[in-house]
């Protein structure tokens, strides 16, 4: 294997005018993110006027489009919705300027105590009483807002309502249930016109419509909200997509490990999760006693990550600055008490399987690591045909590990992206507490963009775990470590392929690559031998030899998205052939059997895994 420490002629950026271009944050998307905060500005507004005692929450920018929370005392129609959009457009049309004013706290809670807004009077009682607020007006409506917003209405030229939702008041299952309204906008009326079309695109392709239709998973609310049960189908594809996985990281000089699911509060108390993200986790007691009258109880809680495994796992031995890099890799499943309002499908469960890896380096490896990672990023994501960029995310102003730490563990993430000529932005100050990132955006086939894999420089972990390895002069010194996922969930990752191909998996990965179809009973003898020969092969096959017409067969087979069909009668079982039909370009004629296996071999297998 190849060694992953690279020379530093390997690590000159590989850099061009236009890559240099894109690493910085253009001033177009921030303008469409002002339009897009102003434009729920304008709907509030408009809801203010059809629901004059209207309650509201919060209104942000989100990628595509915007939303507003708000409280009108019964349930929002689609007639409302067409209401609002028709105010919305009254206000556009008189050109009302945004009016900024800033005010003292106190001043603030007076405007909201005139408007009867409880919402901002709360969020007004958690800041300081000396702190500046801004606030931004637009005719009757008044909000606090930070800013900025466009000059006037009338620059909001593109835009609709989407849809209504219910969340909860600050996502507090506890609190008011608010309705949740969605809207787009955008710089012109042609590219709204081409957002909605691939709004119409995405909802031909949702997962949750395709995963049930193809027999991949299937919820059930007496398992639980967003626990997905698998079928075989669907186990079958996340199986190939962990081995596919594997067999590549043990090329790349990992090793695999397995932790447990739960642990002892304790752990989840020394790793911090229990002060910081006790909230999503699941805790119960477990009885310890020996003896039936001598109760002894501990808190255990399930695991939302497998970070404390891994490092416990490290800290089991002694370590040497030649044992460096150790990289251990654990497709474990976690939960996470995600609330039941933003659970959608595969997209975001609360419990899935993470590919997740932890590795523990000196800092002169530092480098070459996230390098070697991000080789792995783009071997996966380019199989796929997903196009991607890089986002760094920097220090935040509450953080651990001194500056001198943050600084150069960010101008290694930055590097890394350079010497792969990869685009980034950088996401300032939106770092973990812990370390500075790298998340990789990848476009799918309509133009979405997903957040999948990431690159967590940690200084947490070996801080609070104590972890070190003997240097050369047989001193002591804290590795440095990062985490790492490359699908990040897989059962995420998989929904964003289905969504992708539009249920067609590549044939690789399709669950059934060949069905076997037999004209008529009289062919079932030669089907069967064709389907030997495919499990010979190494192929993943089916008989559909079920009593009905070979039409239906065919649809059966097109519908389920199997990539090859082969139909076999009375000239096929003379010829010892195959009559090949492909699920996107039909009827393909006949070919000797063994020619076809022998054809289609390379796309049966998983793709081919570049030596390191």
């Amino acid at each position: 294997m190849k060694d992953t420490n690279l020379d530093k002629k390997t690590l000159e950026p590989k850099m061009t005018t236009e890559t240099k271009e894109a690493i910085e944050i253009t001033e177009p998307k921030k303008a469409i993110e002002t339009l897009r905060h102003s434009a729920a500005h304008i709907m509030a507004a408009a809801v203010k006027e059809l629901f004059p005692n209207a309650q509201f929450g919060i209104g942000p920018a989100i990628e595509d489009g915007f939303y507003y929370d708000i409280e009108v005392g019964r349930p929002i129609t689609t007639d409302d919705l067409v209401n609002i959009e028709a105010k919305m457009a009254e206000i556009v049309a008189t050109a009302l300027p945004f009016e900024r004013r800033e005010v003292s706290a106190e001043e603030a809670r007076e405007v909201m105590l005139n408007f009867g807004q409880r919402f901002k009077l709360e969020l007004i009682e958690e800041l300081s009483p000396e702190e500046t607020i801004t606030l931004y007006s637009i005719g009757n409506f008044t909000d606090l807002c930070k800013g900025p917003h466009v000059k006037d209405t009338s620059e909001l030229v593109a835009f609709k309502l989407t849809k209504v939702s219910g969340a909860y008041w600050r996502g507090d299952s506890k609190r008011d249930m608010l309705q949740r309204i969605y809207g787009t906008a955008w710089n012109s009326v042609e590219e709204l016109q081409d957002y909605l079309l691939r709004i119409e695109e995405a909802a031909k392709r949702d997962h949750r419509k395709l995963g049930r239709e193809l027999g991949i998973y299937m919820m059930d609310e007496q398992a639980g909200v967003g626990l997905p049960l698998y079928l075989p189908a669907g186990a079958r594809v996340i199986r190939i997509m962990q081995e596919w996985l594997r067999r590549d990281l043990y090329e790349r000089g990992y090793e695999e490990v397995i932790t447990p699911h739960i642990y002892n509060a304790e752990v989840w108390k020394r790793s911090g999760h229990y002060y910081f993200y006790k909230d999503n986790m699941y805790f119960f007691e477990v009885d310890e006693s020996e003896e039936k009258n001598n109760s002894r109880t501990s808190e255990y809680g399930v695991k939302p990550m497998n970070c404390p495994g891994h490092v416990m796992l490290y800290a089991n031995d002694i370590r040497s600055y030649r044992d460096l890099p150790i990289r251990y890799f654990e497709f474990g499943t976690v939960y996470r008490h995600e609330m039941s309002g933003v659970v959608h499908g595969l997209l975001r469960a609360r419990g899935f399987t993470q590919d997740d890896a932890h590795i523990f380096c000196r800092e002169d490896q530092l480098l070459d690591e996230v390098v070697a990672i991000l080789e792995l990023v783009d071997h996966i994501m380019t199989t796929f045909n997903f196009s991607y960029s890089a986002e760094i995310s920097t220090q935040p102003q509450k953080s651990i590990g001194d500056n001198a730490k943050w600084d150069f563990a960010t101008e290694q993430l930055k590097k890394a992206c350079e010497v792969h000529g990869l685009a980034y932005e950088i996401n300032a100050g939106d770092g973990a507490f812990y370390g500075p990132k790298i998340d990789i955006k990848v476009k799918d086939a309509i133009g979405r963009t997903w957040q999948c894999s990431t690159v967590q420089v940690d200084f947490n972990f070996p801080e609070r775990f104590n972890l070190e390895y003997r240097t050369a002069d047989n001193s002591t010194e804290q590795p440095w470590m990062l985490h790492r996922a490359i699908f990040g969930s897989i059962e995420r990752f998989l929904g964003i392929l289905i969504e992708h191909y539009s249920g067609a998996l590549p044939t690789w990965l399709a669950p059934v690559q060949v069905a076997v179809i037999p004209i008529a009973d009289r062919h079932s003898d030669y089907a069967n031998v064709v389907v030997q020969a495919c499990k010979d092969a190494g192929v993943r096959v089916q008989l559909y030899n079920q009593n009905e017409p070979m039409r239906a067969k065919i649809a059966r087979a097109q519908n389920a998205k199997v990539p090859y069909m082969l139909v076999v009668g009375d000239k096929e079982a003379e010829a010892r052939a195959v009559s090949v039909r492909e699920r996107k370009a039909g009827d393909q004629g006949v070919l000797g059997l063994d020619d076809f296996l022998k054809e289609k071999a390379l796309e049966f297998q998983m793709p081919f895994t570049p030596r390191v």
